[in-house]
Order: C-alpha cells, then sequence, then structure tokens
C-alpha cells in the first residue's frame, strides 16, 4: 500500500467513529493515551534526551456489557529496524455483565502490581529492574477474572507464552499466569500470583502496599524457579512516598535483582529518590529522580540524574 493511501485509511478511521454516532449507531468511541518527554544525564555517557513514551488508545463499547480496547505505541527511529513505527499494546475485547469478566487478545498479564499499573501512574520514571526482568508483561490470550466485592479479586489467564505481538506459538506451551488481591481494610492491598511457563520455569511474586493521609508504601518480592538451574533468580523492591502539599510528592525506592545462577556480575541494586510535581487537573506531571545503581558483585556503581515531563490526553 502507497503512504497516501495509508494516510487516506488513517483518516477514514479517525472520521469513521463520528460518522456513526452522527447516525445514531450505538458505537462509541473513546480516545486517550500519554506522552512523556525525557531529559536524562548519566555518569560517562552525559545529557540525553527522548520520549521514553508516546501512547494513543481507542476504546469503547458495542453492545451491552462488551468494551474493547486498542493502544498503539509511537517509537523513534532507533528502535528495532531503525526507523520510526508503530507496535500493538493493547487489542482485546472484553465482556463483564457482573462480577465476572473475560477478555481475548493482547494484553498485559496479570502478575505483578508494578507492571499491571501503567508507567504514567507510577511514583518512578522507571520500573523496577526485578518487575522489568521477571514480569510476563503482554502477551496473546484469554484471561477470566472474578471480583468477590470490593475486597478481593481473583484473575487467571492463558497465553501463548511467546510474547507481545508473536501470533503463534511455537513449542505448543502454554503460559499459565494467576493472580489474586485482597483488601481486609481500605487502606491495604495485598497481592500474590504465579505464573508457569509449562516445565520451563514458574515464577512467584507477592506485593503490599499501603496508602493512608498522604502516605503510600509498596513493596514486592518476586523470585523464578528455572528447571536448569538450582539457584533462583530472584529481586524486591520497597518504595516510600509522602504528599507534601497537594501538588507536591517525595518519593524514595529500593531495590535489589539477582541472577546467581548467571552470575554474580548480574547483580543490581539501586536507591532511587525524587518528587514528583503535579498541575491542577491531574493531566500534567513533572518528575525528577535520582538513580544511585551498583550492578555486579563487589560492582561499580553509576548515578543518573532524569527529569521527566508528562501530559496525560
Amino acid at each position: 500500500m502507497g503512504r497516501p493511501l495509508v494516510w487516506l485509511a488513517a483518516a477514514h478511521l479517525c472520521i469513521a467513529p463520528g460518522a456513526l454516532l452522527a447516525q445514531g449507531s450505538p458505537l462509541s468511541v473513546r480516545f486517550s493515551g500519554y506522552i512523556q518527554a525525557r531529559e536524562s544525564y548519566r555518569d560517562g555517557t552525559g545529557l540525553s534526551g527522548s520520549i521514553n513514551r508516546a501512547r494513543l488508545t481507542a476504546s469503547g463499547g458495542g453492545a451491552k456489557d462488551l468494551t474493547w480496547r486498542i493502544q498503539g505505541e509511537f517509537r523513534t527511529g532507533s528502535v528495532g529496524t531503525g526507523r520510526a513505527s508503530v507496535s500493538l499494546q493493547d487489542g482485546y475485547i472484553r465482556y463483564r455483565p457482573g462480577s465476572f469478566g473475560i477478555q481475548a487478545g493482547q494484553f498485559k498479564t496479570p502478575f505483578t502490581r508494578e507492571f499491571i499499573t501503567s508507567l504514567a501512574d507510577l511514583e518512578t520514571a522507571d520500573r523496577s529492574t526485578v518487575v522489568d526482568s521477571l514480569a510476563p508483561k503482554r502477551d496473546l490470550g484469554v484471561m477470566a477474572d472474578y471480583a468477590f466485592g470490593l475486597d478481593a479479586t481473583v484473575f487467571l489467564g492463558v497465553f501463548n507464552g511467546e510474547g507481545q505481538n508473536v501470533t503463534s506459538n511455537a513449542d505448543s506451551s502454554l503460559l499459565v499466569v494467576a493472580r489474586i488481591t485482597a483488601r481486609p481494610v481500605s487502606f491495604l492491598t495485598l497481592g500474590a500470583n504465579i505464573a508457569d511457563y509449562g516445565g520451563d520455569s514458574t515464577r512467584y511474586g507477592v506485593d503490599v502496599s499501603v496508602e493512608y493521609l498522604g502516605a503510600i508504601f509498596r513493596g514486592e518480592y518476586i523470585t523464578q524457579k528455572r528447571e536448569l538451574f538450582d539457584v533462583d533468580d530472584e529481586g524486591w523492591y520497597a518504595l516510600g512516598a509522602y504528599r507534601v502539599v497537594p501538588w507536591l510528592q517525595v518519593v524514595l525506592k529500593q531495590e535489589d535483582f539477582s541472577r546467581d545462577a548467571i552470575s554474580a556480575g548480574s547483580k543490581n541494586r539501586a536507591t532511587t529518590g525524587g518528587v514528583n510535581v503535579e498541575f491542577p487537573g491531574g493531566k500534567v506531571r513533572l518528575t525528577a529522580n535520582y538513580i544511585s545503581r551498583k550492578i555486579g558483585d563487589p560492582g561499580t556503581r553509576t548515578g543518573t540524574f532524569l527529569a521527566q515531563a508528562q501530559v496525560k490526553f
């Protein structure tokens, strides 16, 4: 398809929802997204700028209890083939007639609180190393969930296990992911999850979140048991934050991750301190983080300062 036809098709997709609504169709479409512009300074590397995330989401419904979501990420030319591109993040249909829900397509696997939470809503600019390394992330499959009132929810999903945007199951084995969350009191949420790769490895995780009078404490522990190694991969993070005034939040996070079965040099320990400044309306946030990271054993320590502007729409 030539480039003019691509632009024509894109324009048609943008115009069509409005036309359908004007004709009285039950189809409803909502557009949202966010963009994160970042400047960072790292020891030995210097100053660099980047678009950390630029995502556009279309979501809506077309029938009773049925919803859908499509999210794309716009990538710069330093990714993949070296050309700017768009990558599918979410693409799923969800049916929820009541407390029970089921969805199919590509979406986040229900493993670890920090990964399930959007980057646009985290207290730090980046996720913890253990989450980035061990969470199964997005995959193609089917997931069911059931909410026991407001106090507990159970998730169970079956996925290809091949990762994002891979439409075939090369080894015929499945990835099974389960998660349960419970809120025994209003300010405390507990979670536990498991991901089984069909004989290759199994990952476990537990998490806790406390939010009370402007103070936040979150923590997770995640481990991976692999069939070919006697030593497990494991890691944790603990985060504390406090809202000094409605528009200013201070944050401190400590994290640790190791894969001793591979190498002692894989140890990764970091301390992050920072602030979040939020503008009225909750759509604009400025983040400043300083990360002191030590990789290896005994390892070397490096420091990174980053400043990020985020806009939701």
